[in-house]
């Protein structure tokens, strides 16, 4: 099925009934609007509206993102994997008449958070006042004392070590000094001194490099840090208070994931309002919609509502968006496609092209029965027990398969979590139990491994060739796909013997007709490759020049496959590994223990390295290989109005359910 296809929607109706039927739409999911551009149709000044919405949303998320921080929800797995919350649509409207109460709750919490916030930052502020003041707390006067009637007071810091006897002798009869406190690099000072010779010591200390300390509060060091101290103390009890109290407001966690998904939609209902075009009693929407939703949205919204639609084909330069459906078996793939880029109009979904090669590639990867097995078990459970969203669901059914085509690989090359079947036998029984193997064991013969790699590698690249010669001759250059397509079957057919007979022994036979072979396609593409061109040696060089981009193009993309023996020796390998070194131990008791422990960890570990590379590695040799020979991409994913929510679904979203 691939690509559906798509037709262009007009919908006239009363403008009573426009709120409701975008809700509607927005439900089912199935058409993507187009912004009205018909100048004599007049706009909705909705965009107060939609700032108010996502104002209300926006203060909710951040209540919600606070109780996460004060209160985080306790989430299972089965709450990860469960998706949304199915809700019918009743219920949703009376939760509905709730936002108001729930909105008062939100700023309640993030009041309280802003009393926690404001609440530490002041005590930060007198922790560093409380600091600066303790090498000052032996002081008995203000820091800001002057002095007296009689005298004058100077009390700061001088920035390196003196006594007071020291300081005395460098300034005027008349003065006297206590050190405070003192360190290394600093000694804190009270000096007091006369009025007629307060100038000559002040001038004396500035000198010295002496910084004058002061304080707003008439009160002394040790007095300023108490109050500090109660202060703090009482900002402590007033932050727990106000984080109890959002704790407390946990209870309306639900309520405010139901209200920012509310406020969502909202908000999206009136930005898609802001699309249509409106007389003083009707309203008109254009968009795209899949043929096959067409008449049944048609019969559906008319049946209800006063409304005329009229579909009708795009015109060849409308940007179209693209929407997939494929198999059961193509769909979980396609991911993978969109990971890469949607198809263009020209392209065909490379989807079901890739899907059968995806999961070939995967399983002989990774390679091991017992890996695939873990695989097959885990997705199955998690498919069977939890409340799957699409992706989710696809995503493991992709891997549920990659797991069955891991299984059948394994048992081909008798990997069942590596070699544990001999090693068991071996070590606890003593037994030799030979190989299990379907086919053969890849580490005993890589070369006959690495051969039916490059043989896979140029199937799936054949494959490629023929999905370009297909749409080619589709749009009825008839001659050109032949040439094209058949020069290269021609070359690479002759070249695989020619190549295989440096590996391996090859009946002369099977070189002597891919010498041929080889010959006819070179001189095919050297021919028809340049037919673009006008003059001879345009066509001739333009040949010469497809040769060599086929000759070096080709070789690197087949070597590519190699990977498939390298990732598939790798797990077999390191499994083989973790197996030994639980066998290492003597005794027998110990070996078990050792050998179970061993077995968990490193298997896991194994499987978990390997499956992140199968993947990596499947998906490059589709990307790079496979899709260079046919596809283009740059298409636009189709995007529909719809219920685009992060905590609730209702039951009916989609038309087809």
């Amino acid at each position: 099925m691939a690509k559906l296809k798509m037709k262009k929607i007009e919908l006239i109706a009363l403008l009573t009934d426009s709120k409701k039927i975008i809700e509607l739409l927005q439900r089912r999911g199935v058409v993507e609007l187009c912004e009205n551009r018909d100048e004599e149709l007049m706009d909705t000044g909705v965009t107060t509206v939609v700032g108010e919405f996502e104002k209300f949303r926006l203060t909710a998320a951040q209540a919600l993102e606070i109780l996460e921080k004060y209160a985080p929800e306790k989430t299972s797995i089965a709450d990860m994997l469960g998706g949304r919350k199915e809700v019918e649509k009743h219920a949703f409207g009376k939760e509905a008449m709730q936002l108001e109460k729930i909105m008062n709750a939100a700023r309640e919490i993030i009041r309280l958070s802003k009393v926690i916030v404001d609440s530490q930052a002041e005590s930060l502020q007198l922790g560093v006042r409380y600091d600066t003041l303790v090498p000052w707390s032996a002081l008995d006067v203000p820091l800001n004392f002057k002095g007296t009637a009689k005298t004058s007071a100077f009390i700061g810091s001088l920035p390196y070590q003196v006594t007071a006897q020291e300081l005395e002798q460098q300034l005027p009869e008349g003065c006297c000094a206590e050190v405070i406190s003192d360190s290394k690099e600093q000694t804190n000072l009270f000096v007091i001194c006369a009025k007629d010779c307060a100038q000559e010591a002040e001038d004396i200390l500035r000198k010295s490099s002496f910084a004058a300390m002061s304080d707003p509060e008439k009160a002394t060091p040790s007095e300023i840090m108490e109050n500090i101290s109660k202060r703090r103390s009482e900002l402590e009890k007033q932050a727990k208070k106000a984080e109890n109290d959002i704790i407390a407001l946990a209870a309306k966690r639900d309520e405010l994931k139901f209200t920012i998904d509310y406020l969502q939609m909202r908000k999206e209902k009136y930005e898609a309002l802001s699309d249509l075009g409106f007389t003083e009693s009707t309203f008109v929407l254009t968009g795209y919609i899949p043929e096959k939703y067409a008449e049944s949205l048609k019969k559906e919204i008319e049946s209800r509502y006063t409304a005329a639609i009229t579909f009708s084909e795009p015109e060849e330069d409308e940007d179209v968006p693209v929407l997939l459906e494929n198999s059961r078996f193509s769909a979980p793939v396609e991911g993978i496609t969109k990971m890469y880029a949607m198809p263009s109009k020209s392209d065909v979904d490379p989807t079901p092209v890739m899907s059968f090669f995806y999961y070939l590639f995967f399983g002989m990867m990774l390679s091991d029965a017992g890996y695939g097995l873990v695989m097959l078990i885990g997705t199955t459970i998690a498919m069977k027990k939890f409340r799957l969203e699409d992706s989710m669901r696809k995503t493991l059914t992709m891997f549920r398969n990659c797991g069955i085509s891991t299984i059948l690989w394994g048992a081909l090359f008798g990997s069942w979590f590596g070699d544990i079947v001999q090693v068991v036998g071996r070590e606890f029984f003593g037994k030799e139990v030979g190989s299990i193997a379907l086919w053969f064991e890849p580490i005993d013969d890589p070369i006959k491994l690495l051969l039916f790699s490059f043989g896979l590698g140029i199937l799936h690249l054949f494959l490629g060739v023929a999905v370009s010669f297909k749409m080619s001759w589709d749009s009825g250059e008839k001659a050109g796909a032949v040439c094209d397509a058949l020069s290269i079957y021609m070359i690479i057919l002759g070249v695989a013997p020619l190549g295989a007979s440096i590996l391996t022994d090859v009946p002369k036979i099977l070189t002597k007709v891919g010498s041929y072979l080889l010959i006819a396609g070179v001189i095919l593409l050297v021919l028809t490759a340049g037919r673009s061109s006008k003059s001879i040696f345009g066509k001739f060089f333009g040949g010469l020049y497809a040769l060599y981009n086929t000759a070096t193009g080709w070789l690197s993309d087949i070597l590519s496959y190699s990977r498939l023996l390298a990732l598939g020796l790798a797990t077999g390998s390191i499994a083989g590994v973790i197996n030994l070194m639980g066998t290492m131990p003597g005794n027998i008791v110990v070996k078990a223990i050792v050998l179970v422990v061993v077995f968990i960890v490193g298997h896991t570990a194994n499987l978990a390295i390997n499956l992140l590379g199968a993947y990596v590695h499947t998906d490059r040799l589709q990307f790079v290989e496979l899709f260079s020979k046919f596809y283009t991409g740059g298409g636009r994913e189709f995007s529909p109005l719809t219920i685009n929510t992060k905590y609730i679904k209702f039951k009916e979203e989609n038309i087809n359910e």
